[in-house]
This record gives C-alpha cells, sequence and structure tokens, in this order.
C-alpha cells in the first residue's frame, strides 16, 4: 500500500518547514512520504542546519522548493501550514482532497541579535516543532 504524502508550507521555506519535514521523515517516515516547500522559497538557512545536526537529524540532503513544484502534481493527504503568511496564502489545489492543519510556530529566522541569540530562537522552535510531530503521531498511533 502506497504511503499517504504529506507537506509542510511556509513563507520561505528555510527553517520552520524544513525542520518539520526532517522530524516527520525520522519519525514517521515509514508512514507518510514527507515534503516541504515554500510560497517565496528562499533556501535553506544555516542555523536550520546546525540546530538540526544538534540532533543527529541532517537536513542537508533536503532543498528549499516553491509549493507550485507540487501543485496538481502530488496528491497530498495532509498539508501542514507552519506560520501565519502561508495558512492565509496557501493554493486550494494542494489540498484539495486531502486535509489542511495549521500548526503555528513563531518566525525564528525574524530573530535579531547575535549568534547565540540566534541560535537560541532556533532551538526553541527545533524543540517546539519534534514535540508536536511526536504528539501528532503519537494520537494516530504511529508512535
Amino acid at each position: 500500500m502506497d504511503k499517504p504524502n504529506v507537506i509542510f508550507l511556509c513563507t520561505g521555506n528555510s527553517a520552520r518547514s524544513q525542520m518539520a519535514e526532517a522530524f516527520l521523515r525520522h519519525y514517521g517516515g515509514a508512514h507518510f512520504n514527507v515534503y516541504s516547500a515554500g510560497l517565496e522559497p528562499k533556501g535553506m538557512n544555516p542555523y536550520t542546519v546546525r540546530v538540526m545536526d544538534e540532533k543527529g537529524i541532517d537536513v542537508r540532503g533536503q532543498a528549499s522548493e516553491s509549493v507550485q513544484d507540487y501543485v496538481g502534481k502530488l496528491p497530498f493527504a495532509y498539508t501542514i501550514t507552519v506560520c501565519a503568511h502561508a495558512d492565509e496564502h496557501c493554493p486550494t489545489a494542494i489540498w484539495a482532497g486531502g486535509e489542511k492543519l495549521h500548526w503555528y510556530f513563531d518566525d525564528p529566522a525574524a530573530v535579531e541579535g547575535d549568534d547565540a541569540q540566534k541560535l537560541a530562537a532556533f532551538r526553541v522552535i527545533r524543540d517546539q516543532i519534534e514535540r508536536k510531530i511526536v504528539d501528532w503521531l503519537t494520537q494516530q498511533g504511529m508512535l
């Protein structure tokens, strides 16, 4: 049986959606095909790579992609937006026939400060995303 497709959407597909993709693949890859995309992709944020490395998850193979690359090409059982802008502007066609969920997380890339402050912000959001993924999979009886 084919695994259902899940896509995480954010504005830039540089941090939150990338982390969510990596965590769902890590914890639930046996149950789902996992993707992420952005409304305006900006490339992978280097802090995303750093904080995911701390968890032993390498995201270097993931790419910052446009949601338009997926519209009409794959059926998504779940479209999960992780920022308000993506939730408001998500193309309806991407989640047609599936379920749209919204899991809001603050944007760690918006935090200003020195390296330590930025890294701390990315860690907070990373840990929130990990907890949400684990809780969601647990609720579905997959963990």
